[in-house]
């Protein structure tokens, strides 16, 4: 019987390892650098593995994006997110750009903070919630102060979002000039003094449906 335990182990850890790689995953963060990220890194930070952005001790000024360097189209995205802070408001940009000569993006917005958790927004263009939970529920299934799991999914004009295992968004747009690539960027809001955290930060290209 030892042997065939032992047999299981050796046999089962390298499936364990490379779970990750065999779905197709790659990091687009590698936990100590800002390597494929641009932005204004007077706001943001590398600390624990993770990217930070803001700050507990003074009032963040205004609205800052740290972006990718590469665009996507269809792709899953998976990450983990904590806020810090009363009042704090973050979001993931996905299919955005920026806003010429200006510190905003124009774009969706997989949104996060109290009352805005797991919605899809349109930042800087429509400006208003595309979709999401009912209001009651958007508190429901997130950890406050604590690592929370985002799964953000865009295939073909179809954006469906995750929060810990929790969809609360499946939003198709509607409008055909809205464009479906661009750049995923991790936002601080600017406001009183807080702080929005990211890590484990992976992304899956897709074909197009």
């Amino acid at each position: 019987m030892r042997c065939l335990l032992l047999l299981l182990t050796v046999t089962l850890l390298p499936v364990t390892a490379n779970a990750a790689e065999d779905d197709g995953f790659t990091p687009l963060f590698d936990g100590k650098t800002f390597e494929g990220w641009k932005g204004n890194l007077d706001a943001f930070r590398i600390e624990d593995g993770a990217i930070a952005g803001g700050s507990l001790k003074e009032r963040v000024p205004r609205n800052e994006f740290l972006t990718t360097a590469k665009e996507y189209g269809d792709f899953e995205l998976r990450m983990k997110f904590k806020l810090l802070g009363g009042g704090v408001n973050a979001g993931v940009q996905i299919r955005s750009r920026r806003v010429p000569d200006h510190h905003e993006m124009i774009g969706y917005q997989a949104d996060l903070g109290n009352g805005y958790w797991g919605c899809l927004y349109d930042e800087s263009r429509r400006r208003k919630v595309l979709a999401g939970p009912d209001p009651k529920d958007r508190n429901t299934h997130v950890k406050k102060d604590d690592w929370n799991q985002y799964v953000i999914r865009c295939t073909g004009k179809r954006i469906q979002l995750w929060i810990n295992g929790h969809q609360t968004v499946d939003y198709t747009e509607p409008d055909e000039k809205i464009e479906q690539t661009g750049l995923i960027g991790l936002q601080i809001h600017g406001g009183p003094p807080t702080e929005a955290w990211y890590k484990d930060i992976t992304i899956k290209e897709l074909a197009s449906e």
